[in-house]
């Protein structure tokens, strides 16, 4: 299978990029870039053609894309390709606007290309366990959940609300919310949010606070912040604790790690455990072989963003918006 990047403006292609590399019978055919130098760069070092427009890359032969361009630019990209007739996995957010999402989401239908989003998180072991046990029963019924997704601010364009959408808010947001609907099975169906610019030098939103209720009547927060200092040992975290009537369950998503301590550095992690992005690939080369849907959907980065967008739009009013 032949499969092509469309920019390496976000950091996750090059981890894409690797694990498309360790797929069998995959091959990075082609590479677009609108920041040539970075195109060209990253073209070397997969070993892939680089084109100077996205049209020639949609043109080759290719059959599959991955989409890791600025947010902003995700509806112009995914619906390129889709009517190229090339299969879609979209880095999240899936889009900066409801009517964005909406646009890929039918514009791959009509094409009847797969559209996948980016959520790796759900392939983690820990919290494939925790939907397990939740499952199964052993907590009873869930009555609320706490999240986090606490990160270090990732410069660059991140911190530009015309090419992000926004800040640590749309950032982190979506990875929580999208496993606990996934958990929960259930949708929200109103947010409160308290969003603030508190750490970073440039004007953009990076610590915030929801509270969201779900339809089975699950009370849950999220701190979805940029709260952590360069000099922390990892980019941040994902955990949930789930309180049931039966009892309560904690999960940490990246604990798979050992901590290392030397005079020079201070504290580092290690990290041993699940190769999360190596899986989200496998199921996206799996679902176009297999012509089934995706595991992840465009409609699932659909219902994650509106939270988040829901979250900007309840800070603003200072009230409880709902969905």
């Amino acid at each position: 299978m032949k499969v092509g990047i469309i920019s390496f403006a976000h950091m996750h292609a090059y981890s894409y990029a690797e694990a498309l590399l360790n797929q069998d019978d995959v091959e990075i055919s082609g590479i677009y870039d609108s920041n040539a130098k970075r195109g060209r760069n990253a073209s070397s070092k997969y070993s892939a053609t680089f084109y100077t427009s996205l049209e020639s890359l949609l043109s080759s032969d290719i059959e599959a894309v991955v989409v890791t361009s600025e947010n902003v630019y995700h509806r112009e990209h995914v619906t390129a390709a889709a009517n190229a007739k090339k299969h879609v996995l979209c880095e999240k957010p899936i889009a900066t606007t409801i009517e964005d999402a909406k646009a890929m989401i039918q514009c791959c239908e009509e094409n009847d290309v797969l559209l996948q989003t980016a959520f790796p998180v759900r392939f983690s072991s820990a919290i494939i366990r925790a939907k397990a046990i939740i499952d199964e029963g052993e907590l009873g019924d869930i009555l609320a959940i706490k999240g986090t997704n606490r990160g270090t601010n990732p410069g660059g364009w991140f911190n530009d609300k015309e090419l992000s959408g926004g800040g640590a808010v749309i950032d982190h947001t979506v990875h929580v919310v999208d496993v606990m609907r996934w958990i929960l099975k259930s949708e929200i169906t109103s947010v409160y949010a308290e969003i603030d610019h508190l750490i970073s030098e440039k004007p953009i939103d990076d610590c915030g606070i929801l509270t969201m209720d779900f339809d089975n009547g699950v009370f849950a927060s999220l701190d979805c912040s940029w709260s952590r200092n360069d000099a922390y040992p990892t980019w941040g975290d994902v955990t949930l604790e789930f309180v049931g009537t039966e009892g309560t369950l904690s999960v940490d998503a990246f604990a798979q790690k050992i901590n290392v301590y030397s005079n020079d550095s201070g504290v580092h992690w290690s990290f041993w455990g699940d190769d999360m992005n190596q899986q989200l690939i496998a199921d996206f080369v799996e679902a176009i072989r297999e012509k089934r849907p995706p595991f992840i959907t465009g409609e699932d980065g659909l219902k994650a963003v509106e939270v988040a967008l829901k979250a900007y739009e309840s800070s603003n009013k200072k009230s409880s918006v709902h969905m």
